[in-house]
């Protein structure tokens, strides 16, 4: 039994340094290969371009400011250009939701946060509605004289605030064919 042992022992050292010596580099080798260059890129290389995980979820509103749902995909070809965009339309955290695409080039993207009508102050209570960056009003106390204009927020330069899609309404967008992703 020990003579197995032994035999197999020698077997399998034999067969590693085979590999060993197989893997050394060899002596007649002068040539190298030039490495290849770095990649440089800074953070301002690309300042300026969008994020798309960032521009997936945004809100679409219409011409009149009204909410018509939030962008679930960009469909893009074989090549990396964006041609539709898939808008989900409806329903309630996603449930009941109506899927359609429409072409990248009907999307309008703003920088500037949506103007809302609620900006007027409120009778005795003395709070006026102002419309934050993520399109969501605020009470703020205003302090009875003309109150002070806010400053509005910077554009943030990875993505924009939200999307505008002309000439349609939530029921015409509706009433559009739902997409449907292929398998």
């Amino acid at each position: 039994m020990f003579k197995k042992y032994m035999t197999a022992g020698i077997v399998g050292s034999a067969l590693l340094a085979t590999a060993a010596f197989a893997q050394s580099p060899s002596a007649t080798t002068t040539t190298t290969t030039p490495a290849a260059a770095p990649v440089t890129a800074s953070d301002t290389t690309f300042n300026g371009n969008w994020r798309t995980s960032k521009v997936v979820g945004l809100s679409v509103y219409n011409e009149a400011n009204e909410s018509l749902g939030s962008i679930n995909d960009l469909l893009t070809d074989k090549q990396g250009n964006i041609k539709a965009v898939v808008i989900g339309v409806g329903g309630f955290l996603g449930v009941g939701e109506h899927l359609i695409a429409v072409p990248y080039d009907k999307i309008k993207f703003v920088n500037e946060p949506v103007s809302t009508m609620a900006s007027s102050t409120g009778g005795s209570s003395g709070m006026k509605s102002t419309s934050t960056s993520s399109g969501m009003t605020t009470g703020a106390a205003t302090t009875g004289a003309t109150p002070a204009a806010a400053t509005p927020a910077k554009a943030n330069p990875w993505y924009p605030d939200h999307a505008v899609l002309s000439g349609a309404s939530k029921d015409q967008l509706k009433a559009m064919p739902e997409f449907k992703y292929a398998m």
